[in-house]
């Protein structure tokens, strides 16, 4: 699960070049700005910044920050690049940022085509990162290594991620009018796209109530090299942020359409969130293909970011492939036991 600590959601766009502070509070004009800071020495923690009330009785704030660097996609190295790194791993670039983040969201960009390249244009970035910490000196004063210590401590008791995130993307939105625009980048969802699809994304999220997903997180897809035939693995990237699990499926290339089974993990990912049930190892729920995909729980996904994950797979009786055979799958009942199933069901009837 994603480790919220100093940074609870952080969002960016991503620039052609630096802007000004005052370019962008003019844009936040429908927002209550509370502190403006000109400069800083340490770019990967922090440029020139204004500070957005967010729920201020509760301490929560949202910092606004100028960097006029390329987004480090690599996060740094502790002996190389010590600043980026140490400022990566304190969860300043976001709290689930991975490194390679940028690159995978381009590569995933299905829903914008030009989002495999525009993004790498960029020489700056706009950073959006909403905190609870803010003036908690008495805070950090007690634990003052222990960052998952500090959320602990903070984190309101009547927290709600979704109405968080919203906020931060609501920034997002107003920002993605400046004209050095070249898209919003949700690195903890790996996932770009342009300012008309954010906005337009926000826009339907207001009118109807349905979570953004497609600007909050992605779904991305794999062929399995080793497979034969070929199978497929998609999966979602970024529910942690909603503190909720990802989901994966694994497939036979042929039997399904990706884009059903994008359908499919996206209405999970929303329905563990919105009616936030019980997903037991070995559960089952309607799926693509009219067959029943049976889900189990995973510590670490097959592809980065490192993440718990559910991963289902339909129950078709084909044959799973040795290499994802490792760890939990389907147990289907022989045919002899399913005819008995269903002479007995029969019988009752």
């Amino acid at each position: 699960m994603l480790r919220k600590r100093f940074y609870t959601q952080a969002t960016a766009i991503l620039l052609r070049e630096a802007v000004t502070l005052d370019a962008i509070e003019d844009l936040l004009a429908v927002f209550t700005i509370v502190k403006r800071d000109e400069g800083s020495t340490i770019w990967p923690i922090a440029g020139p910044s204004l500070v957005v009330a967010y729920r201020p009785e509760v301490n929560g704030y949202v910092s606004v920050d100028i960097v006029a660097h390329p987004w480090p996609d690599r996060m740094g190295d502790p002996k190389t690049d010590l600043e980026v790194f140490a400022a990566w791993n304190m969860g300043h670039f976001g709290p689930g940022t991975w490194p390679g983040s940028l690159k995978r969201a381009c590569q995933h960009s299905w829903g914008w085509p030009d989002g495999r390249s525009v993004p790498l244009q960029h020489g700056a970035f706009v950073r959006i990162r909403s905190s609870y910490t803010f003036g908690a000196p008495d805070v950090w004063t007690s634990v003052p290594e222990d960052y998952d210590a500090v959320w602990a401590a903070t984190r309101p008791t009547d927290y709600d991620p979704v109405h968080e995130l919203a906020f931060v993307t609501r920034i997002a939105a107003a920002l993605v009018r400046l004209p050095q625009t070249l898209c919003y980048f949700n690195p903890n969802g790996e996932c770009v796209r342009d300012a008309v699809q954010l906005v337009d994304c926000m826009n339907d999220h207001a009118s109807d109530g349905q979570l953004p997903l497609s600007v909050w997180s992605n779904v991305r897809l794999f062929t399995l090299q080793k497979a034969e035939p070929a199978w497929n693995l998609m999966d979602t990237v970024g529910m942690g942020q909603l503190d909720a699990l990802d989901h994966e499926a694994i497939f036979e290339s042929i039997a399904y359409e990706p884009g059903e089974v994008d359908a499919f993990l996206r209405v999970m990912a929303s329905y563990v969130v919105i009616d936030k049930p019980t997903i037991n190892d070995g559960d089952t729920s309607d799926g693509p293909g009219n067959v029943r995909w049976q889900g189990f729980h995973v510590a670490e996904a097959r592809v980065s970011p490192p993440r718990p994950v559910i991963r289902w797979f339909p129950q078709d009786r084909r044959q799973i492939p040795a290499e994802l055979a490792k760890g939990p799958t389907p147990k289907f009942m022989s045919l002899k036991d399913l005819a008995l199933g269903i002479f007995r069901s029969n019988r009752r009837g």
